[in-house]
């Protein structure tokens, strides 16, 4: 699927092509406001997605496992690199 996500490190907007499956990515069942949704490992780093209308935001150097699949620690980088 093509999908619009917010590199801070380019600080740009890039169009990836990203697959989501189970292998790759998890999902938070009860996401309220613009809290986490979905983590998901891809080429080397992680998308964050919050549960709002904003685009997903691309990390590298990082995975789903580096955070221990926290959606709270998801949340904090995301923050941290705002």
């Amino acid at each position: 699927m093509e999908l619009t996500t917010y590199n801070p490190q380019k600080g740009r907007l890039e169009t990836l092509e990203v697959e989501f499956t189970e292998e790759n990515t998890t999902w938070f069942e009860y996401s309220r406001g613009t809290s986490v949704s979905t983590i998901t490992d891809f080429k080397g780093g992680i998308l964050i997605k919050k549960n709002d209308y904003s685009y997903p935001v691309w990390l590298y150097d990082i995975s789903r496992a580096d955070i221990d699949f926290s959606k709270k620690k998801a949340k904090e980088l995301m923050q941290s690199h705002a």
